[in-house]
């Protein structure tokens, strides 16, 4: 689905009901609403409020995080940098509202080896994540729209050449993306352009 009809099906979802929206026949990706929130996320608005979770053959489902999806794109970038272009092109496509497995189209007659999740479990992931974020951070974002954070880092964990450790170490500690894979984009920054071209932040 696309962006806007994945966000519109999340949201029409029933509340503590675990609902699949993607299966390709060895790994599933659910969606579970909750109707109550733990007084952490007190400041959250339920009825925006989602939860993710990965089943993998017959294993109990289970919450994947943000590094299972960076990190699995850091694996391909790192393996083959010179596809790091068709995975930058193709996941900007899913973050502009492009549906996943089009998106990744071109990435399916390329040979990786070293991955965390099928390439079709990671673009679900990352436009459900993209969603998560958009509609449900509670706090006022330097970032706008707030999923700018995380694919500011997809494109990081992407583009960039230091090893894992070193940006996994940023990021842990809740570190924002460099400005320069995020200002075009971000509304609230003086570098906003709304023509931008794919690849800006390459030049």
């Amino acid at each position: 689905m696309k962006y806007d009809d994945m966000l519109n099906f999340v949201l029409k979802l029933p509340f503590d009901t675990m609902t699949e929206v993607y299966n390709n026949g060895e790994q599933s990706i659910l969606i579970f609403r909750p109707s109550t929130l733990p007084n952490r996320f007190k400041d959250y608005d339920v009825n925006k409020n989602f939860q993710i979770f990965l089943k993998i053959g017959n294993d109990k489902p289970f919450r994947p995080n943000h590094l299972r999806l960076l990190i699995d794109l850091k694996l391909r970038a790192r393996e083959l940098p010179q596809c790091r272009e068709e995975l930058l092109i193709a996941f900007d496509k899913i973050f502009y509202g492009v549906e996943p497995l089009e998106a990744i189209q071109p990435l399916n007659n390329i040979h990786f080896t070293q991955y965390i999740n099928p390439i079709d479990i990671t673009a679900v992931l990352a436009q459900l994540f993209i969603i998560e974020q958009n509609i449900g951070y509670g706090n006022k974002s330097t970032f706008n729209p707030p999923a700018l954070y995380i694919h500011g880092w997809i494109r990081t964990f992407i583009a960039s050449y230091q090893e894992i450790d070193q940006i996994v170490y940023r990021i842990c500690r809740n570190t924002p993306p460099a400005v320069k894979y995020t200002c075009q984009d971000n509304k609230n920054h003086s570098k906003y352009n709304s023509d931008a071209k794919l690849l800006w932040y390459l030049d």
